[in-house]
């Protein structure tokens, strides 16, 4: 696999190996000894997945200390844009994003450092996301910022966002309890 800086300090593209043949293909999603060698995080905790019809767009979460995370995503069904933001204090890229797609046909994984939201859009008509993350889900410390206060360029005008999601503040009045502490994980 390869392991791919984003413009993102401490965000990784991870471009797997595919093995292809008639049967269909493999993808290795994690290698602990590739992770530790750049500086990622291996001790995850917590894994499941979500599926989204097309045009949902789900985000952009995390979660506050002590509770936060860092997250590998990847979409095993379908296709999806996404999306990454820095709310790390003292970041040289705070409030700024990274957009990229995943598919279960490219096969490209996202790795977040704890400090930056996350969110996507369902670009197919189903996608199914998995998230590894490095703590457990702490409903106290679950939170957001608003999907569209990020400059984020979502490929669909009507989106489908649950009411949750609609009621996070705007990054602008975002008080991020986040630094940055360096690129490493």
């Amino acid at each position: 696999m390869k392991i791919v800086a984003t413009a993102l300090p401490g965000c990784y593209q991870i471009i797997p190996d595919i093995r292809r043949d008639e049967r269909g293909s493999f993808v290795k999603v994690f290698h602990q000894d590739i992770f530790r060698q750049h500086g990622l995080a291996t001790d995850f905790a917590e894994e499941y997945y979500s599926t989204s019809q097309r045009n949902v767009i789900r985000g952009l979460h995390f979660q506050t200390p002590p509770h936060d995370h860092a997250k590998l995503v990847y979409c095993v069904q379908g296709a999806v844009l996404d999306a990454a933001v820095d709310l790390r204090r003292g970041s040289p890229t705070y409030g700024q994003h990274i957009t990229l797609e995943l598919s279960a046909q490219n096969g490209h994984m996202l790795y977040l450092p704890a400090g930056l939201a996350h969110g996507f859009c369902s670009i197919s008509e189903l996608s199914l996301m998995v998230y590894k993350v490095t703590t457990t889900y702490a409903p106290q410390h679950d939170g957001g910022i608003l999907w569209n206060s990020a400059g984020i360029p979502w490929p669909v005008q009507q989106p489908v966002i649950s009411a949750r999601d609609l009621t996070f503040p705007a990054l602008a009045e975002f008080d991020s309890p986040f630094s940055y502490h360096g690129a490493a994980a």
